[in-house]
């Protein structure tokens, strides 16, 4: 069983998609006080454990928000401001893999709701991303449970790929970052989309395959 394995900011779709998440958030009355509170003692808290990596574990935004209306906003936005930012080469390759009979899992670092609402609009039957803590269908302020990042997301691939008898190493992966690196670096055919320049080196000094096309973004059909 071949496995394909994408992730989504910088790769998928163009910069930051909780970025932007953040800021439709904040444009439709779902940021205040309790919110901004929360996000910067997360700062204070976790700074001395997260160092740089901070911002990244920062999911505190959420704070006090209902899972169920946040799963609901996060469908909207994916529609509205993400499917017209797809990248066309990188979305042609997941279709191809789609059509091959892969098996196309996107792992991403971005919320879950986020990257479910992309997966159903593409096609794609698996996810692994970014788990916020909650309790009575409200999120809680606290570091996430799951958060597919660095060597993390090569655990997280390691785990998916066992579980449909998949092997690693036979693996496509798409990432555009050098902290995508751990888990290229694992897979048979590694590819580094719009890469920054430590993967970008890296890339080109293994012979790995560049996606470095500014084509207008992909969109889906109706």
């Amino acid at each position: 069983m071949t496995l394909a394995i994408f992730d989504i900011d910088g790769t998928l779709v163009e910069g930051s998609t909780e970025r932007r998440f953040w800021r439709y958030l904040l444009k439709r009355g779902h940021q205040g006080p309790r919110q901004v509170l929360a996000y910067l003692m997360f700062w204070l808290r976790y700074l001395p454990v997260y160092g740089r990596q901070t911002r990244k574990k920062n999911k505190a935004y959420l704070y006090k928000l209902e899972t169920a209306r946040v799963r609901a906003l996060a469908a909207s936005f994916v529609t509205e401001e993400i499917l017209p930012r797809l990248y066309a080469p990188v979305v042609q390759r997941l279709q191809s893999h789609l059509r091959r009979g892969d098996t196309v899992v996107l792992l991403s670092g971005t919320l879950e709701p986020i990257a479910k609402a992309l997966a159903q609009a593409l096609s794609v039957a698996h996810v692994r991303a970014t788990i916020c803590r909650e309790r009575n269908g409200r999120y809680l302020w606290g570091p996430p449970d799951v958060h597919p990042f660095g060597v993390t997301k090569l655990e997280l691939a390691t785990e998916f790929a066992a579980s449909i008898g998949a092997a690693l190493s036979e693996a496509s992966a798409y990432g555009d970052s050098q902290h995508d690196l751990d888990l290229l670096q694992a897979v048979g055919d590694p590819v580094a989309v719009m890469p920054d320049e430590p993967l970008l080196e890296t890339a080109r000094g293994n012979r790995w395959h560049i996606i470095r096309s500014r084509n207008a973004p992909h969109v889906l059909p109706q």
